[in-house]
């Protein structure tokens, strides 16, 4: 294998398909990229038996072929090559040299027969979304997928494909993070994709254009510009989202969201991984205060409402999921709806439901 390219089009093809390399595997070549030069073009692999990237580069291939390097090594050596031309050979002893202005590096790689095999859908129900708008609704809800793997159903986002709508849907057992929006798909499917593909997705949805998603029994692939990106979806089923959305509600504030932002941040400096204690907000007919205690002291902050009605009350939270919420919501103002102390808040935009935050309250026995 021969090919030369710029160093700015391999630094771009080596650090994307590196997203979904294997930090740590007993499969060496999945902690490697796979290298395949054919056709006049060199695409990279990368996989990690659950999410697979992969994209092609512009290059000019002198010979034909196949090898697995090193993630690692390929990008530690890529960002530090000297000129901005690079030419890579591997012989048939596996012995990869790079060579870029005076530089070179060799490297041992594996045979390209070592890399598994990525799974592919030979056919399945197809999507096309905006980039932007998907970008917008993995945003206001990746927040809410769960860490860890108590109940796996938990740890990715629910894509509902109505015939006229999209709804994404997040939920951990603390919160709820439902956005939707108007899509002509035509027909009905639903899947649940992890939050950790999500996270990546999510770096190559920047620009204008459109993305093309690819729904089969076990896996989903999204195919965005020169890359593809595929993953194994959750099995399961997804929780009854519909009924944990409150309805109704004893009081409906409309608030500044950066206000309200800086004044939780305020009463939250005494709070830390050690020392957790929940915010109180206390309603008036004047203002909201914004409150916190711990064993190391006490914060009380005052905010003020561009609109309230309903009763006045006290109600606590977990400060990170409050802060999450209002940081996702995209907007300048947002409408709180609250049933009561020990009843879940609604967050929505200042008109329409295009999202729906949902946070459980702290009980008002442990404020």
């Amino acid at each position: 294998m021969k090919f030369s390219c710029t160093r700015e089009a391999l630094s771009s093809c080596i650090s994307n398909a590196a997203r979904a390399v294997a930090s740590k595997s007993s499969l060496p070549a999945l902690e490697g990229i796979l290298i395949k030069a054919a056709d006049g073009k060199v695409t990279m692999y990368g996989y990690n038996l659950e999410l697979g990237i992969w994209g092609d580069m512009e290059a000019s291939v002198a010979e034909e072929g196949e090898i697995i390097l090193n993630a690692r090594h390929l990008s530690d050596i890529c960002r530090r090559l000297p000129s901005e031309s690079v030419c890579i050979e591997s012989d048939k002893k596996l012995v990869t040299v790079i060579r870029s202005g005076k530089a070179e590096f060799s490297l041992m790689g594996m045979a390209s027969s070592e890399y598994p095999e990525l799974p592919w859908l030979n056919d399945g129900r197809e999507f096309e979304l905006e980039k932007g708008m998907l970008a917008d609704m993995i945003n206001k809800t990746l927040f809410s997928v769960a860490a860890g793997d108590a109940k796996p159903i938990w740890t990715g986002t629910y894509f509902e494909f109505g015939r006229e709508t999209l709804r994404l849907v997040s939920v951990d057992g603390y919160r709820m993070a439902i956005r939707e929006e108007p899509v002509r798909s035509g027909e009905e499917e639903s899947f649940i994709i992890p939050g950790k593909t999500l996270s990546e997705l999510i770096k190559f949805l920047d620009g204008e254009g459109s993305v093309k998603i690819t729904a089969g029994k076990k896996h989903v692939i999204f195919e965005v510009d020169e890359y593809t990106l595929i993953t194994r979806l959750i099995e399961g089923e997804f929780v009854n989202y519909r009924g944990a959305v409150p309805s109704g509600g004893r009081t409906q504030l409309l608030v500044s969201v950066q206000e309200m932002i800086e004044s939780v941040e305020r009463a939250s400096v005494l709070i830390t991984e050690r020392l957790r204690s929940p915010i109180k907000l206390s309603i008036t007919d004047d203002c909201i205060g914004v409150s916190c205690v711990t064993a190391q002291g006490k914060v009380y902050d005052e905010m003020s409402f561009i609109s309230k009605s309903g009763d006045n009350f006290e109600i606590g939270f977990n400060n990170k999921y409050l802060l999450d919420a209002l940081r996702a919501s995209g907007c300048d103002q947002v409408r709180i709806i609250l049933g009561g102390p020990e009843l879940p808040a609604k967050i929505l935009p200042p008109e329409g439901e295009s999202f729906v935050f949902v946070v459980v309250p702290i009980s008002p026995r442990k404020l």
